[in-house]
């Protein structure tokens, strides 16, 4: 690996994440939080830490990045991220605790959505901006975003690419790759402009406003208010909120090119119609299941289902109702939503639609061949043949998703936490979704988890952003063989 490459592309990275402190910092001067001071500190370390870095390896000469360069500049911006992310949090003693700070800096930008606070509303306005800023900043991915606005490195972005959006299938909308991570961005950025005038619209404040559409495109689910969603009691933002929400899980390629005027979009891709028709099928499903037994009014009752689905599906972690006072069943879909996830790219976290399809898909071709041995099949995706080595990426996937839960599962359980608590933190983390069942359920936080449990969870939403292999690449001897 070149150590200098990627000390470099980290040190953007960082230098970036200082300047974009500037933003909390003006909230903080607006409103005299108290809060002044510590993202001034905030912003003078990290920026002048990347800046220092970036002139000590000036004098690089190789800019070309190979594949394990990409691996390496991705996983170890996440961490960097995470841990400069903690500064403002330390130094304004909104969390004074390293481990919490870190945990909540790293749920913040893998957009995980699970926190340590019980008390929201009593943060400075500054370190409420930034919390939010974190999970839009990790949306659509830093890394993503360094390439797309600092070409300045000259190297190759589709490494980087690859391992910031491991998808199953990496959809370039542009020739170069910068061009295409502008591409994505300018779409990020139309859609969270869209529903900052929405949110506006219905006269929730400018500031909640901001915070909340900088925490739903990214599917990230963190709120200004203690209750979540719940806080406004309000069909309007519910109906605005399940839009967007349904809006950032949904391949971004998709949204360009509605943009672009390809009206029927959505209806013509498979992943994108099979994402819909499940959540209108968990939505129906919930509807009849707590209807009566929860509440008594239908309206009422298919308002929260679809919102709560729309929340889960799309790993944003938004609330609107305790699920937990909901009938098993109910509870036991917003599970199954929790693996499932959103689409390939898309911010939202899970599985992902297109890797169920292909695994269902793959398993019915395993059923048909047994009964037509001699038939030529092919698995098939819009009615274009996958690839055999996508199909195998896919099985490594599912089976290191399911492996890692598993593991860090009986991890938790080992650390005292009952079943149902285990179960749904290591689910929600490794899903990016934030709020869970059991000590971690949807009116609850995640400060009772023990110091170690924490740093378990921290690794899963890494594991999940990420998407399993940058992470575990990293931790196998071949990688650093020469």
């Amino acid at each position: 690996m070149q150590l200098r490459v990627i000390a470099r592309f980290v040190a953007i990275l960082v230098f970036s994440l200082g300047i974009s402190m500037s933003a909390p910092l003006l909230m903080s001067l607006i409103y005299e939080d108290g809060s002044t001071q510590a993202l001034i500190a905030s912003m003078l370390i990290t920026s002048s830490v990347g800046l220092l870095l970036f002139i000590f390896t000036k004098s690089q000469e190789n800019n070309q990045l190979n594949h394990r360069d990409g691996i390496a500049i991705v996983a170890l911006g996440w961490v960097m991220a995470g841990l400069f992310g903690t500064l403002p949090y330390l130094l304004s003693g909104s969390i004074p605790d390293f481990t919490n700070a870190y945990f909540e800096s790293v749920s913040g930008f893998t957009t995980t959505g699970a926190t340590i606070l019980s008390d929201i509303e009593s943060l400075p306005k500054g370190i409420l901006l930034w919390r939010s800023q974190t999970q839009w900043f990790g949306g659509m991915g830093i890394i993503v975003f360094s390439i797309a606005i600092l070409p300045v490195l000259g190297v190759g972005g589709m490494q980087l690419y690859r391992a910031e959006i491991p998808s199953p299938v990496v959809d370039k909308l542009k020739p170069r790759i910068s061009e295409t991570a502008k591409t994505l961005w300018k779409v990020y950025v139309l859609i969270t402009v869209m529903e900052i005038g929405l949110l506006f619209a219905g006269e929730m404040s400018l500031f909640d406003a901001v915070c909340h559409a900088f925490t739903t495109m990214p599917t990230g689910g963190f709120s200004t208010k203690n209750a979540s969603i719940a806080h406004f009691n309000s069909l309007y933002f519910d109906c605005v909120f399940i839009l967007f929400m349904l809006f950032a899980g949904i391949n971004f390629s998709l949204h360009y090119r509605l943009i672009k005027g390809d009206l029927n979009v959505f209806g013509k891709d498979s992943e994108c119609r099979t994402f819909l028709i499940l959540v209108g099928i968990f939505i129906a499903i919930i509807t009849l299941n707590v209807h009566g037994t929860v509440y008594s009014s239908l309206a009422k009752t298919f308002r929260y289902a679809a919102f709560q689905v729309s929340s889960i599906i799309t790993t944003t972690g938004f609330v609107t109702a305790d699920y937990e006072k909901w009938p098993v069943l109910s509870q036991l879909v917003l599970l199954i939503c929790m693996f499932l996830g959103a689409m390939a790219g898309s911010t939202g976290g899970g599985m992902k639609t297109m890797r169920v399809m292909l695994l269902m898909k793959h398993g019915y071709q395993q059923v048909f061949r047994i009964i037509h041995p001699h038939a030529v099949t092919a698995v098939k995706l819009g009615g274009r043949p996958v690839p055999q080595d996508v199909l195998s990426s896919v099985w490594g996937f599912f089976i290191l998703y399911l492996g890692l839960f598993v593991v860090a599962t009986l991890v938790m359980a080992g650390l005292g936490l009952d079943m149902i608590s285990a179960i749904a933190s290591v689910a929600a983390s490794i899903g990016n979704i934030g709020p869970g069942l059991g000590i971690v359920g949807p009116t609850k936080h995640y400060l009772l988890i023990p110091e170690a449990g924490k740093w378990v969870l921290v690794f899963c939403m890494l594991l999940g952003r990420l998407e399993i292999y940058t992470v575990i690449v990293l931790l196998t001897p071949e990688f650093w063989k020469k």
